[in-house]
């Protein structure tokens, strides 16, 4: 099972205030336990959201573009991990290890092929499977 670890954005993430060296040296030492264990398939931090843009669609497909900073902090994203572990109580045994203080994570299940049933016809998951070997040619 695929998890999406978001660590919510606070008022000195979306300031733009960097860790300092030793938030550095702890995460890079939880990231280094991750990757050793073989769950981690990714992990990114983000910039804040002043430097981003959000892109809303309206029901006849048009689109605006809204540029950050956005309000709502808890509402953001200031980085992730893709975690690949057997069960959600591992998930979330790996969160609880997280060097956080203070803030918040979110955990959810990423879908597999499998949970979308009938409705991914053979064709589709050929499609699907062509795409990831493509991808995984590209970046792997």
């Amino acid at each position: 099972m695929r998890y999406m670890v978001i660590v919510k954005a606070s008022e000195d993430s979306e300031k733009g205030v960097m860790p300092t060296e030793q938030e550095l040296a702890e995460m890079g030492a939880y990231n280094e336990e991750l990757v050793k264990a073989g769950v981690m398939l990714a992990g990114e931090g983000l910039h804040p959201s002043s430097k981003g843009a959000r892109v809303r669609f309206d029901e006849n497909g048009r689109t605006t573009v809204v540029d950050g900073p956005f309000a709502e902090t808890k509402e953001l994203i200031a980085g992730f991990w893709i975690l690949q572990v057997s069960s959600r109580e591992e998930v979330l045994e790996w969160v609880r290890k997280a060097p956080f203080r203070g803030g918040e994570v979110e955990v959810r299940q990423v879908f597999e092929s499998d949970d979308f049933g009938d409705a991914l016809t053979p064709e589709l998951r050929e499609q699907e499977d062509r795409l990831r070997a493509t991808v995984e040619a590209q970046h792997g």
